[in-house]
């Protein structure tokens, strides 16, 4: 694509890629009209997977962004062009600047701070440019080093003005961590983004503050090891004034970065004008003789950038230690241990990265198979160019584990996840945050076969160590306890299940926000233990508040906000209020059919309990036909033997006991039986309670001596699965 060949929008013939981040590429290209090279960015959000709505508001969007970039006529703004859409993806034309960002320079420099004269330069350069834009009111949004250019004549752009706010609008955003946060660039974010509030010029002020404390110092205001600490700085913790880091800053230029760090957009500057005003008074004033020419070699081709400088990923900051190095593209590959690896081409390392987000991708959408399959086949490539214990392998067999669990193979990801965590000790220490994922998703799927006392210890070990190395707010921690609050209530621990969930949800709306999704998961946990203690009235209120709650915040067809309606349901059936839950399914099927599609696992699941509703309305005939037909449906969508499947054949049996016909009855109860005891094993809870319905159905039929043998060797398996947890 980068031999000349391809022509966009009829007139700019792109030459070579310059850029590439989350939201598209960059190119360095030539304008065919006026013989010029240009910069071009593309973005390719009109994929088949867009709804047609979507993607028409998302068109006129870009194009009204595009036209407000375009009216910003400053010597501190990149200029642009052109705009236009050609073969579904959207353009945007730019001068190509000479030069480079902040964030390369710093990294040129290898971090070290520029040169005093060199920040105040630059700061007042950019806060003239800001003047401008707010004056027109307009907001940048993601200012940060990476969408700053220093031209070789030492002229200062700011790039990408409504690029952020449109890639909030594509679903552009970055997957940090496990905390399900999802956020921007975290060390430039101000409290109010963080807190999901409207922005307005003093947010860009406060960004504009993590910029010059990070050219003046070297680092960033919080430069913390873990994500969420940083913004956990952002919101709640005073910065450490640059001069303790930097002793021979101005006290003015100290006092100015602090000044636009205030936590309150009210406590800092009015307006960028007023900080052009300030750092003009430092411009002047006396200085170091002569200015040292900025470190590192004359730049290449630059532009306005979705992520860093051309050509290359954007400087990696220190919080991305506790990041699986999948996540990062391009990261170099250590050293094997027989001795030095060649290192493989970059351009393949950013191929590897593109098919493990593709993968990734496949999950959210719940093409689990296919997920698995390419995450197979990235990490076995990943193992042969990198080694077997290289971190962007080891995140590769993570996910495949994810998948194996998610696929109704727990046994398998058990193994997986084990193999995992074993490298992850050796390579990156027990306590390291992406071995303590690997342990934690072993508790999962131990609690998924039937384990849940293996499961709890594990939690438990986990849970110690993200404690004393995060401390007990961190949310990896709160996710640890909300794991360990439903593991206690299948333990049935469920006074202790009840105590730890209310105590997890406390924290995470201290910690989180009260809306926050985690938040929202605890409280439902708490309702569900609230059901298992009987207390169902309190059950269905909470699962009702949630459901209004994530309709406003996530939006009606959210899956979450389906789940919680699902509850709803449940809830009703268990207060006897049978014709209301019935109502609430039928919707829900309605609204899963055109979320999902009529055969997704959840819209079967909406489907089930519509049947046992039916059933308990005393509508058996209906109730069996429903019930037939999500079994089949399930057979083929999920396998034979996968638990949802099995629920729907007892459905069924349970259907045929009120319809008379024990015969058949008895045929699905065994076959359920059957599998559970293959998959489970002949002891489990679920196999027994299998067993016990086939010795139900026996004894209906008549045949009381096989009927009493199999209650005896249930309640021998049952006294022996007792005595061997005592």
């Amino acid at each position: 694509m980068g031999d000349g060949t391809r022509l966009i929008g009829g007139r700019y013939r792109l030459l070579d890629r310059i850029g590439r981040g989350g939201m598209g590429e960059v190119w360095r290209a030539r304008d065919e009209s006026l013989g010029r090279q240009v910069a071009v960015k593309c973005l390719d959000p009109l994929g088949s997977q867009r709804d047609p709505s979507f993607v028409g508001v998302l068109r006129e969007r870009f194009r009204r962004e595009a036209r407000v970039a375009a009216s910003l006529q400053h010597r501190g703004i990149t200029v642009v062009h052109d705009f236009g859409e050609s073969g579904g993806v959207l353009y945007l034309v730019m001068e190509l600047l000479q030069g480079r960002d902040l964030s390369r320079l710093l990294e040129d420099n290898k971090h070290q701070p520029l040169p005093v004269d060199e920040v105040v330069e630059v700061a007042a350069q950019v806060a003239a440019a800001l003047a401008h834009t707010h004056e027109q009111g307009v907001v940048h949004r993601d200012l940060k080093p990476a969408n700053i250019v220093r031209l070789d004549d030492g002229t200062v752009k700011i790039c990408d003005f409504g690029i952020a706010r449109l890639g909030h609008d594509m679903g552009f955003t970055s997957r940090l961590t496990g905390t399900g946060v999802a956020m921007g660039t975290p060390h430039y974010m101000s409290p109010e983004q963080i807190a999901g509030q409207e922005v307005d010029r003093r947010s860009d002020l406060y960004s504009f503050g993590c910029v010059l404390y990070e050219i003046a110092t070297g680092v960033p205001p919080f430069d913390l090891d873990d994500a969420w600490a940083v913004l956990v700085g952002h919101r709640d913790t005073p910065p450490r004034p640059p001069r303790r880091h930097r002793a021979e800053l101005p006290e003015r230029l100290d006092r100015v970065i602090l000044d636009l760090l205030a936590k309150d957009p009210a406590d800092r500057p009015d307006n960028a004008l007023e900080v052009a005003g300030r750092l003009a008074e430092l411009r002047s004033a006396p200085g170091p003789a002569g200015r040292p020419a900025l470190p590192g070699p004359a730049g290449g081709p630059s532009s306005g950038r979705t992520d860093g400088a051309a050509g290359r990923p954007e400087r990696l900051p220190s919080w991305t230690r506790g990041v699986n190095a999948a996540r990062v593209a391009g990261a170099a590959p250590p050293a094997s241990a027989g001795g030095p690896r060649p290192a493989p081409s970059p351009t393949v390392l950013t191929a590897l990265a593109e098919r493990h987000h593709a993968a990734l991708r496949l999950g959210r959408l719940g093409r689990w198979e296919e997920a698995g399959e390419l995450h197979g086949e990235v990490a076995a490539e990943r193992e042969r160019l990198l080694g077997p214990d290289h971190p962007d392998t080891l995140a590769g067999r993570y996910e495949v584990a994810f998948t194996l669990s998610r696929t109704g193979r727990p046994a398998d990801a058990l193994r997986a996840y084990k193999n995992v965590a074993e490298s992850r000790i050796r390579v990156l220490g027990p306590d390291h945050p992406d071995t303590l994922a690997a342990r934690q998703e072993m508790g999962y799927v131990l609690a998924q076969l039937g384990r849940p006392a293996d499961a709890h210890r594990v939690y438990l070990s986990v849970l110690e160590a993200r404690e004393r190395t995060m401390g007990p707010d961190h949310p990896d921690t709160l996710r640890c306890r909300h794991n360990l609050a439903f593991n206690l209530s299948r333990l049935g621990r469920l006074e202790e299940a009840h105590t730890t969930a209310c105590e997890v949800a406390e924290a995470r709306a201290r910690v989180l926000g009260p809306e926050h999704p985690d938040t929202l998961v605890t409280r439902c946990e708490v309702a569900y233990v609230l059901g298992r203690l009987g207390r169902w009235k309190e059950a269905l209120e909470t699962y009702r508040v949630v459901a209004v709650v994530r309709t406003r915040v996530l939006g009606p067809d959210h899956p979450d906000t389906l789940a919680a309606r699902h509850e709803v349901g449940v809830g009703l059936g268990r207060l006897g209020r049978v014709g209301q839950a019935l109502d609430v399914y039928r919707r829900l099927v309605v609204d899963r059919t055109r979320v999902h599609g009529p055969h997704h696992p959840e819209t079967l699941r909406a489907r089930h309990g519509a049947g046992v509703g039916l059933g308990r309305l005393g509508r058996w005939k209906d109730a069996l036909a429903e019930s037939r037909e999500v079994a089949a449906l399930r057979e083929r969508v999920l396998g034979a033997e996968h638990p949802d499947t099995l629920v729907s054949r007892r459905e069924v049996a349970v259907a045929l006991g009120w319809l008379g016909d024990w015969a058949h009855a008895l045929t699905e109860y065994r076959r359920v039986a059957d599998a559970r005891e293959r998959i489970l094993g002949a002891d489990h809870s679920e196999t027994l309670a299998a067993r016990e319905d086939e010795a139900h159905c026996l004894e209906r039929l008549g045949h009381l001596k096989e009927a009493a043998d199999l209650y005896g060797r249930v309640a021998s398996l049952r006294g022996h699965g007792l005595a061997g947890g005592a």
